[in-house]
């Protein structure tokens, strides 16, 4: 899969009540738009009184910053609710641009009927920045034949787009609007945030809004430091052992055993550790709690399916949040030679965030986790399911009924009490004592070693078509 700027982005369609979003209900006309906003309490009344509070909504309704994308956001009724919505990257070549619009519209409207209600009206957001010199009002421009399409593709489904807003540089326009007294050529600067009504109430409901696609994917992406040469040489070294023990009798087995106890030790581990509000400090003390080779063990043995879905049942209560940040950690180990690998740890990522409400970030892993390798069934099977609003409970009920079958009577009866194991001869093969890997950034504090010599180059996929029967 192409990442959001490519043509082939895959489509993010979003329900009108998931979490992230606080809207109720929306006026359709233009300049006036009305909106309700849950509270934890009661229920609030919030208008929006001008284009630029409805450019100030989008990222509460979306729960993350769009970059690169069009948006389209169904309303419903006379007091236009907002009801689904969609979101795909921008394509770079504009013969792309009617395909993927009627794409988007059908999406749209379909999902909305698919929940029972046609939408009578659509409004759309187009979000770019500028490119070298060009300008906010020039990438207007530039996106106004997208901006018809939009409208074109939309009418032939027989569902008006009422509005069409482009934002940029800080400022936003409409397509839609002829009034230059409220909306002037020269755009006009998006709100401050944090400053409409619509961010007043969504912070008394407790929603948090801010975070943007890139900065979701950077806590996904490998590692481009020096510290990432000690973790593929890790890799190297952990991948000559455990080939051989797959190709010893019962040696599968035991290798699906030492990673998933190596794997709750670890989520144990971090979940000792103290709590870290900021998100990249959370994502430095994870890389701090997880040794290079304790990493490359969990990161190979998870290229087994059977491993793999047995590790997916780490998708709910205390055993939820510590998975996710177990499996974002290894994915960012996935360096060097062994991206392809990252499928695994992402695809996780992505089915334990949508499990636990997150589908932005689901599918932004799942996303991600199909850019690693097209063709990996699990993450192609979930995309599928996340991006098309579907509920992830019967998933939940079916790897609830695995673990039962095996036995267990709940998935976080499995974590340890402990974080480390009292002797270190409990530790998987292939496994050293635990030691802290640098902190992946570069500066004086950041190392490289020599990298081994490893053996021929193609050994890493070897590694990987032994240890995994996934196709």
């Amino acid at each position: 899969m192409a990442n959001h700027s490519e043509q082939n982005d895959p489509i993010e369609s979003t329900d009108s009540h998931h979490a992230t979003s606080s809207t109720r209900s929306t006026d359709s006309t233009h300049p006036t738009n009305s909106t309700h906003a849950m509270s934890p309490v009661d229920e609030t009344m919030v208008t929006l009184r001008t284009p630029a509070e409805l450019a100030d909504a989008l990222p509460y309704l979306l729960g993350f910053k769009p970059e690169e994308s069009v948006v389209l956001i169904a309303l419903h009724g006379e007091h236009g609710r907002f009801g689904g919505r969609v979101r795909l990257g921008i394509p770079g070549r504009e013969e792309d641009w009617p395909p993927i619009a009627e794409q988007l519209a059908q999406c749209l409207v379909g999902g909305c009927e698919r929940r029972g209600a046609r939408p009578d009206g659509i409004v759309a957001f187009l979000c770019a920045e500028p490119v070298g010199a060009e300008s906010g009002r020039q990438v207007m421009e530039r996106l106004r034949p997208l901006a018809q399409v939009i409208r074109t593709a939309c009418g032939s489904l027989d569902v008006p787009v009422f509005e069409v807003v482009c934002i940029s540089a800080g400022s936003f326009w409409t397509y839609c609007c002829p009034n230059k007294q409220c909306c002037p050529p020269e755009g006009v600067p998006l709100l401050r945030p944090g400053t409409s009504v619509l961010a007043a109430a969504t912070a008394y409901a407790g929603v948090q809004v801010g975070v943007t696609a890139r900065e979701m994917r950077a806590r996904l992406t490998p590692w481009e430091s020096a510290a990432a040469v000690d973790q593929e040489a890790a890799l190297d070294a952990a991948g000559m052992a455990i080939v051989h023990r797959i190709l010893e009798k019962d040696g599968h087995t035991g290798v699906a055993a030492d990673t998933l106890d190596l794997a709750r030790r670890i989520m144990a581990r971090m979940v000792s550790a103290p709590a870290v509000s900021d998100r990249l400090e959370a994502d430095l003390q994870d890389d701090d709690l997880l040794a290079h080779d304790e990493a490359a063990a969990l990161i190979l043995g998870l290229q087994d399916r059977t491993t793999r879905d047995r590790a997916a049942e780490w998708m709910e209560g205390d055993a939820g949040a510590p998975a996710l940040r177990l499996w974002r950690a290894l994915a960012r180990r996935c360096v060097g030679a062994y991206a392809e690998h990252a499928a695994a740890p992402l695809s996780l990522a992505g089915w334990v965030a949508w499990s636990l409400g997150d589908t932005t970030e689901g599918q932004e892993a799942l996303d991600m986790a199909l850019c690693a390798d097209p063709s990996y069934t699990f993450a192609q099977l979930l995309h599928h399911a996340c991006t098309g609003d579907l509920d992830p409970e019967p998933i939940r009920r079916c790897l609830r009924r695995e673990g039962t079958d095996r036995g267990v009577k709940g998935v976080q009866t499995e974590l340890p009490l402990s974080a480390e194991p009292s002797d270190p001869v409990d530790e998987p093969v292939g496994v050293a004592r635990r030691r802290r890997p640098a902190r992946p950034k570069n500066g004086p504090g950041a190392r490289a070693t020599d990298r081994p010599n490893t053996g021929p180059q193609n050994r890493r996929h070897t590694i990987r078509r032994t240890a995994r029967n996934d196709t």
